[in-house]
C-alpha cells in the first residue's frame, strides 16, 4: 500500500500516466528505457501464465468429463482450444488506447474470484478429501523465501496502478487511497481464505494450480473452472496493455521521428498482435506455471520495492534538496529500506528460483499428450 501511494504521488509531479513515464520523472531518459524493458518482461511473463492457467482449466474439465485420453482428440487439446479462444475472447480487448475500457471486463472477474474462494471452502468442509501432509513451519529457514515469489506475483499490481490513476475521475491520492486500500484489504481476505482452506484440504498434494485437485465432474467445480478460464480472459489485456506501452516508449525514445508519433494505432496494433502470438505459443510449450511464476516473482519484487524506494528517494531530492524538513529525512529512512530489502529479496528469490527449476522437473499440468 505505502509503494502504491509513493508511485500515485511521484506521477502527480508530471502528470505521468504510466510506470515509465513515473521513472522518467525521477531517473531521466534511462530510468524511463530500463523500466520499460523490466515491464516488458514481466507482463510478458505474467501474460503467459495467464494462458497457461486458461489450458489448465480446459484440461481439468474435459479430463472430468471425458476422460484422461480428451486431448488426442485435435478440437479439444490445449494446443487448439487454447489459442482459438484467445483469439476469440483476448484479441478484441487488446487494442484499445486507454486501460480504462477494460473496467467492464474486469468486473466478471471479481465476482468470479469471490465464486472460486467460495468454492474451495465449501469443499474443505463437505468435500471427501485425503489431505497429504500438512507442513506447520518449514524445514529451514531459508524455505521462507520459496513462497515470496508467489506473494509478490500476488500482490504486484505496480505496474498497471498508475495508468488506472491517470483515468479515475477524481484523480487525487485522497481518492485513490481509499480505492487501492480497498482493492488490497480484499484481496487479502479473498487470497488467504482459499490459501489455507485449499492447503488445509490437499496438504502436500496441492498442486500449483489448485483447480486441478477438483474434479470437473461436480457441477459447481466445472462452474468454477470455466469461471476462472473466463476470469482470465479479462485480465490478459490489462497486463498486455502496459507491456505494449513500454514496448511502445522504447521503440518512440529509440526511433523518435515525426512519422513513429503519427503512426500510433498503427504500431500499437502491430505490437499487441505479435506479443499475443507469441505467448500463445509459448504457452503451448510451457505447461507449467510454476517455472514462470518462480521467474517473474522476482521481478515483482523490483516493482513493489525497489522502483517505489527510488520514487520516493528522488522525489524528496527535488523538493527538499538539503534534507532541513525532518519528514524528508523520514522519508529517506524509508526509501532506504525500500531498496535494501527489495534488493535483497529480488537477488534471493531469482537465485532460490533458478536453482529450483534447475533440480527439478517440475510439476507438468497438461494431462495426457496426443
Amino acid at each position: 500500500m505505502i509503494a502504491l501511494v509513493i508511485l500515485a504521488s511521484t506521477s502527480n509531479l508530471r502528470n505521468s500516466t504510466t510506470l515509465q513515464g513515473v521513472m522518467h520523472t525521477v531517473c531521466g531518459v534511462w530510468g524511463e528505457r530500463i523500466t520499460s524493458l523490466i515491464t516488458a518482461l514481466y507482463c510478458f511473463g505474467t501474460c503467459l501464465t495467464f494462458l497457461i492457467i486458461i489450458g489448465d482449466q480446459f484440461d481439468r474439465a474435459f479430463d472430468s468429463l471425458i476422460g484422461p485420453d480428451f486431448c488426442k482428440t485435435w478440437f479439444l487439446n490445449r494446443n487448439f482450444i487454447m489459442p482459438v479462444t484467445s483469439v476469440l475472447l483476448i484479441l478484441p480487448l487488446c487494442f484499445t488506447s486507454k486501460i480504462d475500457f477494460l473496467k467492464y471486463a474486469s468486473v466478471m472477474g471479481v465476482f468470479t474470484i469471490l465464486y472460486i474462494v467460495i468454492i474451495i471452502i465449501s469443499q474443505y468442509f463437505s468435500g471427501n478429501y485425503k489431505p497429504g501432509e500438512i507442513k506447520t513451519k518449514p524445514d529451514n529457514i531459508l524455505d521462507i523465501f520459496n513462497v515470496i515469489p508467489v506473494i509478490c506475483f500476488g500482490y504486484q499490481c505496480h505496474v498497471s496502478v498508475i495508468p488506472i490513476y491517470s483515468c479515475m475521475k477524481h484523480r487525487n491520492l485522497k481518492h485513490f487511497t481509499i480505492a487501492s486500500s480497498t482493492a488490497i484489504t480484499a484481496c487479502v481476505f479473498v487470497y488467504t481464505g482459499a490459501a489455507t482452506f485449499g492447503y488445509l484440504t490437499f496438504g502436500s498434494n496441492v498442486s500449483n494450480d489448485i483447480l486441478e485437485n477438483y474434479s470437473a465432474s461436480n457441477p459447481w467445480v466445472l462452474i468454477a473452472l470455466i469461471s476462472m478460464a473466463l476470469k482470465t480472459y479479462t485480465t490478459y489485456p490489462i497486463l498486455l496493455f502496459c507491456g505494449r506501452e513500454a514496448i511502445s516508449t522504447i521503440i518512440k525514445d529509440l526511433f523518435v521521428t515525426e512519422e513513429t508519433r503519427t503512426k500510433e494505432k498503427f504500431r500499437r496494433y502491430i505490437i499487441a498482435i505479435v506479443w499475443f502470438a507469441l505467448s500463445v505459443v509459448l504457452a503451448a510449450k510451457i505447461p507449467d506455471i510454476g517455472f514462470v511464476i518462480n521467474i517473474i516473482g522476482s521481478l515483482a519484487a523490483v516493482f513493489i520495492f525497489i522502483l517505489p524506494g527510488i520514487c520516493l528517494l528522488q522525489s524528496t531530492l527535488m523538493l527538499d534538496p538539503g534534507l532541513v524538513k525532518l519528514e524528508a529525512k523520514l522519508k529517506i529512512g524509508l526509501a532506504t529500506v525500500f531498496l535494501i530489502l527489495g534488493s535483497f529479496l529480488f537477488g534471493v528469490v531469482l537465485t532460490q528460483g533458478v536453482e529450483r527449476d534447475m533440480t527439478s522437473s517440475g510439476s507438468k499440468s497438461l494431462l495426457c499428450v496426443p
